[in-house]
């Protein structure tokens, strides 16, 4: 009896321990982000801007230089998009097309980027400040890393290409440049 009671208060013990250790999900996901952040990516979750998903998705973000400004456009897959949107690719649709033709170079790329990416990776988005993937995070590190090089390519092929002529990075206002 007294083995079982000190069996029993080592157990109670320990437990608190094994709540605190992270799950084989969570260290895979800490890996993804380390190796993402590594790379120059920002990653975050944040409402993403789709109707199927309610709440927050995991957004891995590639800035384009400030002076270098990329065109606007939203690719989404097509388990997640309307039949009535206009096809990119087996599997992709644009929800917003680019207002002007990318060039070949940065189309080239986008097609290689859409091959490399896991089946849970719902959008591919450009705005003028960066290139995002929205995705729910299924892959090791080692198995995204070509994705994020791929992307990588994507936004260095799109740098400079923003949909309006003149946009011009923002920036303060200095105190010296005011008005009085």
């Amino acid at each position: 009896m007294e083995w079982l009671i000190i069996g029993f208060i080592v157990m109670m013990v320990i437990s608190p321990v094994m709540w605190l250790k992270p799950s084989p999900r969570q260290h895979r996901h800490t890996q993804l982000r380390a190796m993402a952040r590594h790379k120059g990516v920002e990653v975050a979750r944040q409402e993403v801007a789709l109707h199927v998903i309610k709440g927050k998705m995991p957004a891995y973000r590639l800035r384009y230089p400030g002076e270098h400004p990329g065109p606007d456009f939203v690719l989404v897959r097509d388990a997640v998009a309307s039949t009535a949107l206009a096809r990119y690719v087996e599997g992709w649709r644009f929800r917003i097309a680019p207002l002007r033709p990318l060039p070949e170079a940065a189309q080239g790329q986008l097609a290689v980027l859409v091959a490399l990416l896991p089946s849970d990776v719902l959008m591919v988005q450009s705005s003028e400040v960066a290139l995002t993937l929205w995705w729910g995070e299924s892959a090791t590190a080692e198995r995204f890393a070509p994705c994020i090089d791929a992307a990588g390519a994507l936004r260095d092929a799109l740098s400079g290409y923003a949909d309006r002529s003149g946009v011009k990075p923002l920036t303060t206002p200095s105190v010296a440049s005011r008005s009085r």
